[in-house]
C-alpha cells in the first residue's frame, strides 16, 4: 500500500534531478574544454567531467547561487588530481608524449582569443613543461580570466602565490609560443605547400618553409613505429621526412579542424596519423604528428 504523499516525494526528487542535470549539460562543453585544457586528453576530460556531473547530482544545490562558479570549481580541482597522476603515467611513456587532437567545435566554447589560444595544439604541448599547480593557474587566468582570489579559492593557496604562478608559468612558455597565431586561410595555405611539395618528394621546397630551428615531434605510444626523440633542426627533420617519403606511400589525406586550427589527416600506407604545424613568420617552426591510434578518435570524421 502506497504511503499517503510518497509517490508527490518520487516526483518532486525526479524533478530537482531533472533540473540539476538540465543545468550540468548547459555547462558541460565548458567544463570539457577546461578539464582538456588541464590535461590534454579528451578521454581523461571526459572522466573527469563525468565524475563532476555525478558529483554534482548528489549535491544538495539550494545554497548555490552561480552553478557555473561551483561547477569550474569542482571540475578544477578533479582535473588537477588527474593530472597529477596522469604525469607518473606520461613519466613512462614510448617516446614524446602529445596531446591529443580534438575537433575544436568538442572543445566549448572559443568566445575570445584567450580560449582559442589556449587549446591551440602546440600551447596544449608547452603546457606539459609546469607543474600541475602553474598549469591550473595558467589555465584559469589566461583562458577563462578568473581573478587571483577565485583562482586561490578554487586551488586552496594564497592569491599572491597564485600570481608568482602565473609569471613563473608564462616564462616557461614564453621561448615556445607564439601568440598571434596566423589567420585560417594563411594556415591552409602553408599546409597545402606543405603537402605538395610532402608528395612531390621536393625537399627544396619543404627546406622553404621550414624554420632553422624547427622540430618534430612523433607520438607513436609504443603502438606504431615512430621516432623516439625529437628530430631537430631543419637538416635532420628534412632528412627524416625523406625517409618516411621513401618507406610509405601519402594515401588520402584531407584537412579537419582540430584545436582550434586546420590540421592534416594523411593515411601513410597501412596506419593513419594527424599532422598539426606551429607557425611562426610565415614558416614551420614545429612539426607535431599524432600516429597512436589510440589518439585519433576525436579526430573530426
Amino acid at each position: 500500500m502506497a504511503v499517503p504523499g510518497e509517490h508527490r516525494e518520487h516526483q518532486d526528487a525526479a524533478a530537482v534531478e531533472g533540473s540539476g542535470a538540465a543545468e550540468f549539460e548547459r555547462h558541460r562543453p565548458m567544463l570539457l574544454g577546461l578539464a582538456y585544457r588541464f590535461l590534454g586528453s579528451m578521454w581523461d576530460a571526459e572522466d573527469v567531467v563525468q565524475d563532476a556531473c555525478v558529483r554534482w547530482l548528489g549535491t544538495d544545490r539550494d545554497g548555490i547561487r552561480v552553478p557555473r562558479a561551483f561547477l569550474v570549481k569542482m571540475v578544477s580541482r578533479l582535473a588537477l588530481d588527474q593530472l597529477r597522476s596522469a604525469r607518473v603515467t606520461r613519466e613512462s611513456y614510448t617516446g614524446p608524449w602529445l596531446p591529443e587532437p580534438v575537433a575544436t567545435d568538442a572543445l566549448g566554447p572559443m568566445d575570445s582569443a584567450e580560449l582559442r589560444d589556449t587549446v591551440a595544439f602546440a600551447t596544449v604541448h608547452l603546457m606539459e613543461r609546469l607543474s600541475p599547480p602553474e598549469r591550473a593557474v595558467f589555465v584559469l587566468r589566461e583562458a577563462f580570466e578568473l581573478p587571483y582570489e577565485e583562482i586561490a579559492d578554487i586551488l586552496g593557496l594564497s592569491a599572491a602565490y597564485c600570481r608568482q604562478l602565473f609569471r613563473r608559468g608564462g616564462q616557461h612558455l614564453a621561448d615556445g609560443r607564439e601568440r598571434f597565431r596566423p589567420a585560417e586561410e594563411d594556415h591552409v595555405r602553408l599546409f597545402t605547400r606543405f603537402l605538395e611539395a610532402a608528395r612531390q618528394g621536393d625537399l627544396e621546397g619543404l627546406a622553404d618553409l621550414l624554420s632553422e630551428d624547427v622540430v618534430a615531434w612523433n607520438d607513436g605510444g609504443g603502438r606504431v613505429r615512430a621516432a623516439l626523440r625529437p628530430v631537430i633542426g631543419r637538416a635532420k627533420v628534412l632528412a627524416f621526412v625523406s625517409g618516411l617519403l621513401k618507406r610509405y606511400t601519402v594515401g588520402a589525406t584531407r584537412l579537419v579542424d582540430v584545436n582550434g586550427a586546420p590540421a592534416l589527416f594523411t593515411s601513410l600506407g597501412d596506419r593513419s596519423q594527424l599532422t598539426s604545424l606551429d607557425l611562426r613568420d610565415g614558416r614551420v617552426h614545429g612539426i607535431y604528428v599524432v600516429l597512436n591510434p589510440d589518439k585519433l578518435g576525436h579526430v573530426p570524421a
